[in-house]
């Protein structure tokens, strides 16, 4: 897996500042984001209380686009559901399998045995691809043989606020593997543009201090309802 940030909003905390001002204020906007770069502490303290007060909606005017290659069709299946963003992958149509490589889970490569197995399985599924299209069958029609495993290349574009959603449920011990292993590199990338933002930001039980999985809670952290138990057992 290969993960890179291609792109960013640029003058990110003066943006963010900016746009949650101008709620707040009777200048213009342009008014507004002249003097933003002024005094870029202030701007990292108002950052902080906004996500404090849980105002997030100036962090969609911040997008990220990132360059994933090397992930299996398993793992993009899942990071398209989260809807408020726009993607761009690799056709399985237009573009020949036999170059495909695939993914060997982490519980598969442990074993010599099932890893053996588990390799000459694609190995064959690749090898039937290759014949079909051989056969004059259209790439189109042939992928239908390959697996979940198959890797694939994927560009993302997020805000974000979503970016803080996607980190909240896929960095999450309770995540698949694969996609937990993506959002924890993704992490790692903004952190490094903007720690004012990315600081604290992760699983749901990083930004919240709670779990909310209930009784399906890896029991790193307290849930919801072990909270408000105590928080009866006080009144008693």
């Amino acid at each position: 897996m290969q993960v890179t940030v291609l792109s960013h909003t640029k003058d990110i905390e003066s943006l963010l500042a900016a746009a949650a001002r101008t709620c707040y204020s009777p200048k213009t906007t342009a008014e507004i984001y002249e003097t933003m770069n002024e005094n870029p502490e202030k701007n990292r303290e108002f950052i902080q209380r906004l996500r404090d007060m849980g105002h997030e909606s100036p962090l969609e005017h911040v997008s990220f686009t990132f360059g994933i290659d090397g992930v299996s069709r398993a793992l993009t299946h899942q990071l398209v559901r989260h809807r408020v963003a726009s993607y761009s992958q690799q056709s399985q149509r237009y573009v020949n399998g036999k170059h495909f490589g695939y993914v060997i889970p982490h519980t598969v490569e442990a074993d010599e045995n099932t890893n053996k197995f588990y390799k000459q399985y694609l190995d064959n599924a690749k090898t039937m691809y290759e014949a079909l299209v051989a056969n004059g069958i259209p790439e189109e029609d042939a992928r239908y043989i390959l697996p979940n495993a198959t890797t694939t290349n994927i560009v993302v574009t997020m805000n974000v606020r979503e970016l803080f959603h996607f980190f909240s449920v896929r960095c999450c011990n309770r995540a698949q593997w694969e996609i937990r292993e993506l959002a924890w590199k993704m992490l790692a990338l903004c952190k490094k543009i903007s720690p004012t933002l990315f600081t604290g930001c992760g699983a749901f039980c990083d930004q919240k201090g709670y779990c909310k999985e209930g009784a399906m809670s890896c029991g790193r952290c307290q849930t919801l309802e072990s909270l408000f138990s105590k928080e009866e057992d006080s009144y008693v």
